[in-house]
């Protein structure tokens, strides 16, 4: 499963960006869980370890958001054409970061924990007060 982050930017505090995960390969198919993870900044030597779970959509189609984010962010996803977006309002500074796409057949639950099988390379936020 290959997986491929767009949307990011710099943005101001109270600004919008909507992120996108183009999702393709063999073995994905649409009943597979995804997310959105933020890796905050300084910390990328870290590993996945470090990455905090924004959104997810379960294999279900229950979603479930970080509590900072809720009411802020909206996260879905286009079977159709394999994407997974995070719409994001009224961001703040600490929404800075490396924000990675990931997926995985869940054979387990996982919700918001960094331990999904298939990662993205990331894609930058930036968000200036």
């Amino acid at each position: 499963v290959q997986l491929v982050e767009s949307g990011g930017g710099s943005v101001q505090a109270g600004g919008s960006l909507r992120l996108s995960c183009k999702a393709s390969g063999s073995t994905y198919d649409s009943t597979y869980c995804m997310g959105w993870f933020r890796q905050p900044p300084g910390e990328e030597r870290d590993g996945i370890r470090a990455r905090k779970g924004v959104a997810m959509i379960d294999r279900d189609g229950s979603i479930r958001y970080e509590d900072s984010v809720k009411g802020r962010f909206h996260i879905s996803k286009d079977n159709a054409k394999n994407t997974l977006y995070l719409q994001m309002d009224s961001l703040k500074p600490e929404d800075g970061g490396m924000y990675y796409c990931a997926a995985d057949s869940c054979p387990i639950w996982v919700g918001l924990d960094p331990i999904y099988k298939y990662w993205g390379q990331g894609t930058q936020v930036a968000v200036s007060s």
